[in-house]
């Protein structure tokens, strides 16, 4: 009797495992689904019915995961967010110094922002209505979180002249969206992604107060980040 139930204690949880991966694979393909129309077409593609033909799933199904398309749009910014702050703070992990570690982080999320710049442009700054907040604008709050305790502590250090953390972080992620992302930004080629790139870290590392040849030995010894 005993084994018996053990059996059928193994054999319910096995189900439960099997029915967590499917729901878990069902989500993830609905979440890469809104990912890839954002990338395509911006947030205004992000719509119930088209995410379910590109996951391959029906519409009911989706609005089981997200009740609306609000739900959707914020758990896509927030895996973005999340996936692109880890790698900021990666970088910064293994830089060698509290400057390096700023340079570092401006240089990955920059990078890593132009790379996919339709997808990055979509999740921080369109919004999902036409006088509403964007969506992003957590994922912007969670950037500055990153750069400020970075600038206090270059700032601490010495290395950088005494300013408001808080104030120059928000400064540092308004200059490096608008100026790779925003509507007045040039359009540059694959091959010159990186003189951009390279070129707005050097601005922003300045208007810091870095001086010009200290921030161009940090903008040309910062690791490029790999493709993903």
């Amino acid at each position: 009797m005993f084994i018996a139930s053990l059996a059928v204690a193994s054999m319910a949880y096995r189900r439960t495992e099997r029915v967590l991966h499917r729901l878990a694979v069902r989500h993830a393909a609905i979440i890469a689904a809104a990912a890839e129309l954002a990338a395509e077409s911006g947030m205004d593609a992000v719509q119930i019915v088209p995410v379910a033909a590109r996951a391959g799933i029906a519409a009911g199904t989706v609005y089981r995961y997200f009740p609306s398309k609000t739900d959707l749009v914020a758990a896509l910014v927030a895996g973005i967010a999340e996936r692109e702050v880890a790698a900021i703070r990666r970088a910064g992990a293994a830089a060698p110094g509290p400057l390096s570690a700023l340079a570092a982080a401006i240089i990955v999320f920059s990078a890593r922002a132009v790379r996919a710049r339709r997808l990055a442009l979509a999740v921080l700054a369109e919004p999902l209505e036409p006088h509403g907040d964007p969506p992003g604008l957590q994922y912007r709050r969670a950037l500055v979180a990153e750069f400020e305790p970075r600038i206090r502590a270059a700032s601490e250090g010495g290395h950088l002249p005494e300013q408001e953390p808080a104030r120059a972080a928000a400064a540092v992620v308004g200059l490096l969206i608008e100026g790779l992302l925003g509507p007045l930004a040039p359009r540059t080629l694959r091959e010159s992604e990186r003189d951009a790139v390279r070129e707005l870290a050097l601005f922003a590392l300045r208007a810091l107060g870095v001086s010009d040849a200290r921030a161009r030995g940090l903008v040309v010894q910062t690791a490029w980040p790999a493709d993903e």
